[in-house]
């Protein structure tokens, strides 16, 4: 049997309009829940982050429907079932302590593939 390979997923993440719509004193806790979305990402059996890209010093407000993101992450994933799970922590990570969460300030959408060959040079 051949060794299972894992999935190479870029996590994609958008900030929505209620995060813009927090009185600035207030988004503390949304920049918390990503950290513990993060560090929870990070931490998962099997996973392996390659990095992370964030372009917002250079887009400002809300992204689009689609790309671009406002941040990503890329990583290997041992199976589809990873990427489900990471991308359920935006379902059940907590905002603060009025109940909502992070799903409601962000959202994900994961991109599965395979790493493409480097060519010999």
């Amino acid at each position: 049997m051949s060794e299972k390979k894992p999935i190479r997923t870029m996590l994609c993440i958008a900030v929505q309009q209620n995060f813009f719509d927090l009185p600035f004193d207030q988004t503390g806790p949304v920049w918390t829940a990503t950290k513990q979305f993060l560090a929870t990402v990070h931490k998962m059996p099997g996973v392996t982050v390659l990095g992370t890209f964030d372009d917002d010093e250079t887009m400002v407000g809300t992204s689009p429907t689609g790309f671009p993101w406002t941040c990503y992450l890329l990583g290997d994933f041992p199976d589809r079932e990873a990427v489900v799970a990471a991308c359920n922590l935006f379902r059940t990570i907590e905002v603060g302590d009025q109940g909502h969460r992070l799903w409601r300030y962000m959202r994900i959408e994961a991109r599965m593939g395979r790493p493409l060959p480097t060519p010999e040079l």
